[in-house]
């Protein structure tokens, strides 16, 4: 992280790191909360999953459990929907495997941002990991091309990581309208539904602010060094 070495740079990045541990603690507290209420209708996880992807007309999507802590995630590669708590009826767990659902649609009617997205995940895997090494050898011996390189590098992951936000927000709406569409959950329900994707949304929000901080402090310390 930059600040370790540049201190200075804290200033900038500071605000990104106060939303970054609320978000993280928003999610983590609000997921906890309606994971201990179940819906009206006792439907799992996984089974709303499969209703809500049945409705839309996507098949031949697996679904399985993962065993990381809000690992949920849609696997477009294998078309695999893995689910933190599969057998969960609770509120939390229906709503996040309503919103994974929302992925698998995306991908099964070819949403733009999520394609996009997909493709640009191996640059960015790359430049996430060499981004910073260049970037810090750029700085300490003056090498500008070292410099430009890890700058470059990290847009490429700043750049994946603001298409993340149009992809999440969209399959969260995609999910509210689909359990409510499907009277899978109630409307108060549907109000907890929505509290728990809000919350998990102000994460990708945060990791862009503190992604695009990244850069723009990388920006400055490869001009002032120059």
């Amino acid at each position: 992280m930059l600040w370790l070495f540049y201190p200075e740079t804290l200033l900038l990045l500071l605000p990104a790191l106060i939303l970054a541990g609320y978000a993280s603690y928003k999610v983590k507290v609000t997921y906890a909360k309606y994971l201990q209420v179940p819906t009206r209708h006792r439907i799992t996880a996984a089974q709303a999953a499969e209703e809500i992807l049945a409705r839309a007309g996507v098949t031949g999507v697996r679904i399985e459990r993962t065993s990381r802590p809000l690992g949920d995630h849609y696997d477009p590669r294998t078309k695999t929907l893995r689910l933190s708590a599969p057998g969960s009826p609770s509120v939390a767990a229906v709503g996040v495997a309503a919103h994974e659902a929302g992925h698998a649609i995306q991908h099964a009617q070819g949403y733009a941002p999520l394609a996009l997205r997909s493709a640009v995940v191996p640059v960015a895997s790359f430049g996430s990991q060499l981004a910073f090494p260049l970037f810090f050898i750029g700085l300490l011996f003056r090498a500008d091309f070292l410099l430009n390189a890890g700058i470059i590098l990290f847009s490429a992951a700043v750049l994946f990581i603001v298409i993340t936000l149009p992809v999440e927000f969209n399959a969260s709406r995609r999910a509210v309208a689909a359990l409510k569409g499907s009277g899978l959950v109630t409307q108060e329900e549907l109000g907890a539904v929505k509290e728990v994707l809000t919350a998990a949304a102000l994460t990708y929000v945060a990791a862009a602010a503190m992604a695009i901080m990244q850069l723009l402090s990388m920006l400055l310390l490869a001009n002032r060094r120059r």
